[in-house]
């Protein structure tokens, strides 16, 4: 069965209601390529208006200007008729500004520095997991955005910071939550492990994993995503396209942001092909694999234009026949016990 993109969902245990297609900040902040003031309010806008009602963004989206374009495009909207999240753990800081002992957050893209974002200027990241950080950053955050309030704040990729993380961000944000400053909490990364502590040993109630649940990479199938289920903690999936390898080969042979491998690449083939001889668009079974699993709540779709983020909607009313899933589980492309669309 098709999905809903408009479909309201219940985030969280404090009642937040939003769309099950939501629009995601990284693009329309500049990653990899310069998108134009006017061409991300265009993208804000046609969301707006297609009927998309949740946003995520964050500070390292654009190094800050993410959440200024967000902030910009949903003013003047009614606020209780969206959801609105960001994240902590980076802080934006000139370069000017940042002292010897900070923690600066470097880029590397083979051998070019902060080569994700286009247009940031003078500004870099300060990595900060730490409680006082933490409110700072939600400070900031709320005054990029014009807002008074955040609806869901992720600790976002503390990879190598967990002990701070756990520490310092999570009792913040825990505070904050009890404030009413953010009504929901949570984690978001591209690791499944990770996840899974905040998951298991803090009281979170939304995660966001990214990449991690996808057509071509099932690593939160086993642990992840059935302790979600157990713990009744919203589940978010973003990076659905694999850096855009599922969304098309051809023309992005990337894999969560690095040159895709030989191996990815066969994989890709293989799944297209597969897609292809029942009548599929690939990005359709890719967005709706992960929507399938009873853990997952929502999808959040980064699209640099509106023609781009009218794909989500299309793929997820798809009508794909029962018989790809069957052939994917047949050729090992997918694992045997995945749920997988009714």
């Amino acid at each position: 069965m098709p999905f809903d993109p408009f479909e309201t969902i219940s985030v969280g245990r404090a009642g937040l209601r939003t769309t099950r297609l939501g629009l995601g900040g990284a693009a329309i902040a500049g990653l990899w390529a310069e998108v134009t003031e006017s061409a991300a309010a265009a993208v804000i806008a046609h969301a707006w208006s297609i009927g998309v009602r949740s946003f995520d963004v964050a500070p390292l989206y654009g190094y800050g200007a993410g959440e200024e374009r967000m902030g910009r495009g949903l003013r003047g909207r009614p606020r209780a008729d969206y959801m609105l999240s960001t994240k902590v753990g980076r802080l934006v800081r000139q370069a000017d500004a940042i002292g010897p002992d900070d923690a600066v957050d470097e880029q590397i893209v083979g051998s070019r520095t902060n080569a994700y974002y286009v247009g940031t200027g003078g500004r870099r990241m300060v990595l900060d997991y730490s409680f006082d950080g933490v409110l700072r950053s939600v400070e900031e955050s709320l005054a990029r955005l014009g807002l008074d309030h955040l609806d869901i704040a992720y600790i976002h990729d503390p990879d190598d910071h967990m002990d701070e993380a756990l520490g310092g961000a999570y009792p913040a944000l825990d505070r904050l939550r009890s404030e009413g400053v953010v009504t929901s909490i949570g984690a978001g990364m591209t690791r499944s492990a990770p996840l899974l502590r905040f998951v298991t040993e803090t009281d979170v109630d939304v995660i966001m994993v990214a990449g991690r649940y996808t057509l071509l990479d099932q690593g939160a199938l086993t642990d992840l995503l059935p302790a979600c289920e157990r713990r009744a903690v919203s589940v978010m999936v973003a990076g659905v396209m694999n850096s855009g390898i599922l969304a098309d080969p051809t023309a992005t042979p990337r894999m969560d942001y690095a040159p895709a491998s030989p191996d990815v690449l066969d994989r890709v083939e293989r799944l297209a092909a597969a897609c292809s001889r029942h009548g599929v668009p690939l990005r359709a079974a890719a967005v709706q694999l992960p929507l399938a699993h009873p853990a997952v709540t929502g999808l959040v779709a980064g699209a640099r234009t509106a023609a781009q983020l009218d794909d989500y909607p299309a793929a997820m009313r798809h009508a794909i026949p029962p018989g790809l899933w069957d052939e994917l589980r047949r050729e090992r492309l997918i694992p045997a016990d995945i749920p997988t669309p009714a």
